[in-house]
């Protein structure tokens, strides 16, 4: 298919918006699901935009760029690797094979654009020095811009050159590194749980963990009903909990009240 320029434009201030809410109003626009959801939905096809942007979720599983750090930006991906997809005809998992070196690729450009925000930061430090603390609040309003411009531009480009650039990479992409980067795909995800469950008390709750396996993989519960199957156990052990430190209090007033006679 062929994309249309108000495809480009919207998919355009999506990433840039997306950037900014990542790092301000939090409404998740920034995640790859999302992200792959709009773009399937402005392209036509939001079954293969989930898939490309729920593979790609599963990569940032437990890792998250604190302090500062730059992590792959997969939301960049997702809404290329999804537009890709589309417009070649070659499926979800082409645009994840795609969508994992972007991801990567934009580590680059994030520092860079982390470092033309130093500008910014230093003069609203000027101002607050000076008391102009209007002003200062503009500064970091304006340190925005070099970072959502950083997702804009490279979409932007990749988007109206891309049906050049998908052409050349199907017709030019060697066969040992699509496979490698398919494997590379199917592994990744793996490792994004595991990152997360390093960090998740599982052995405190090691049942539920074995609970979700099996009715995952030998029952085929869909996510939605394994979820609500994890929902009602979460109930469960949170009413029996509490009705044992009621049952504690209540111990402990009845020997109090004993004592006192």
């Amino acid at each position: 298919m062929e994309i249309q320029w108000w495809q480009i434009l919207l998919l355009t201030i999506y990433a840039g918006w997306a950037f900014y809410d990542g790092n301000n109003t939090t409404f998740g626009m920034v995640k790859p699901t999302m992200a792959g959801f709009f773009a399937g939905l402005v392209l036509g096809d939001i079954q293969t935009g989930l898939v490309v942007g729920g593979t790609l979720n599963l990569l940032v599983l437990g890792i998250g760029n604190f302090g500062g750090a730059s992590i792959p930006d997969y939301m960049t991906g997702a809404l290329l690797g999804t537009a890709f997809a589309i417009q070649s005809g070659q499926g979800a998992e082409f645009g994840v094979t795609l969508a994992i070196p972007i991801g990567l690729l934009m580590i680059q450009l994030d520092i860079l654009a982390r470092f033309s925000n130093t500008f910014f930061q230093h003069r609203a430090e000027k101002f607050i020095g000076e008391g102009k603390y209007d002003k200062a609040a503009t500064m970091n309003l304006l340190g925005i811009i070099p970072q959502s411009l950083s997702r804009m531009l490279p979409v932007f480009l990749a988007l109206v050159f891309g049906s050049a650039f998908v052409e050349l990479v199907v017709n030019n992409l060697p066969m040992w590194l699509m496979n490698g980067l398919k494997t590379a795909g199917g592994i990744l995800p793996s490792l994004g749980i595991a990152i997360l469950l390093h960090y998740l008390p599982v052995s405190a709750n090691i049942m539920y963990l074995i609970a979700g396996f099996v009715l995952a993989a030998y029952l085929k519960v869909p996510v939605l009903g394994a979820a609500l199957v994890g929902l009602a156990m979460a109930i469960h052990s949170f009413q029996s909990e509490k009705d044992e430190v009621q049952q504690a209090a209540a111990a402990v007033n009845a020997g109090g009240d004993m004592g006192d006679e």
